[in-house]
């Protein structure tokens, strides 16, 4: 399991989210084989069949588990045992004719541009913490990066002559996108009442990480989303909102504006264009008006 973690780390540069989802999900599936009596001796982890991976999924049905979350174990296994055979540590995969269940289509979950602004402007205080919620917030929404991206932001990853921001993301890979002025404004005005407490804890207004709780720590994602769940309830939509709505919006309104999807892609960071077509689905009734409207052999005359 050591082997198999220092793999995902150095090799595949998984995230630290996936690797420690793939580590329990292994762990999860050798306790079942101890506790089912299907890891009998000399039988253990490395000489398991089909049949006992058959037996696992089975289990988590009865659990009632969620198919996405089904899915990512038979993907850990898979990795587990990817590995194993590479190594020469067994001679057949018992995950490889194993399919994976077709999981329910997410739609994803966005607001109007009105309803955008709403939210935006729900927190108009001039306190650090109202401060850091606006920035927050506008910088979901001007870049479209992910919860966890954002509390990993340093200060430094901040350009503001050129109008970027260095993101870190799924698997440690970094992208450079555009932020908008709104957003930039409203750092540099938190930074600005914070300067104080950054100094206090050692370092200086440029110092790590961007967003900072009450102890001059750096922000969980947790925190975060509590944050913006309060400045939705300040405003007037009557519904509570999750970061990623803010993320789902910014490509939203991309698409809805013209831009390419593939474009799209790259802000996003979305590793296949497929991941980045669900935008499309969620506003077809609009693409069906400009394909009719557009295209000439769409009605009949």
């Amino acid at each position: 399991m050591q082997d198999f973690q220092t793999y995902l780390e150095v090799e595949r540069n998984v995230s630290s989210n996936t690797l420690k989802a793939y580590i329990s999900d292994v762990q999860e599936f050798i306790s079942f084989l101890q506790s089912s009596g299907l890891a009998k001796s000399g039988r253990g982890i490395k000489n398991v069949e089909a049949e006992a991976v058959r037996a696992f999924l089975g289990h988590l049905y009865r659990q009632k588990v969620k198919k996405v979350t089904i899915n990512r174990k038979i993907s850990s296994l898979r990795a587990f045992y990817k590995y194993l055979l590479r190594n020469g540590k067994i001679k057949k995969n018992p995950v490889s004719m194993i399919q994976s269940p077709k999981t329910e289509k997410y739609m994803p979950t966005f607001l109007s541009v009105d309803e955008t602004f709403e939210l935006l402007n729900a927190s108009e205080g001039k306190n650090s913490l109202d401060l850091r919620t606006r920035a927050m917030m506008e910088l979901f929404y001007s870049s479209g990066m992910r919860l966890s991206e954002l509390a990993a932001l340093n200060v430094t990853d901040i350009d503001f002559n050129q109008q970027l921001v260095k993101i870190r993301g799924k698997g440690r890979k970094e992208r450079i996108v555009p932020v908008g002025k709104m957003a930039l404004q409203a750092i540099r005005e938190y930074l600005g009442k914070t300067g104080e407490l950054r100094k206090n804890i050692g370092g200086n207004v440029f110092a790590e990480p961007l967003f900072l709780n009450s102890r001059g720590k750096r922000i969980t994602t947790r925190s975060i989303a509590r944050f913006l769940d309060q400045a939705a309830g300040k405003s007037s939509l009557g519904r509570k909102i999750s970061p990623h709505a803010l993320r789902h919006s910014f490509a939203t309104h991309l698409l809805n504006a013209g831009a390419d999807l593939r474009a799209i892609q790259e802000l996003l960071g979305h590793k296949s264009l497929s991941t980045t077509q669900k935008y499309t689905a969620v506003n077809i009734n609009r693409l069906m008006e400009i394909y009719d409207k557009a295209h000439p052999r769409a009605k009949s005359k």
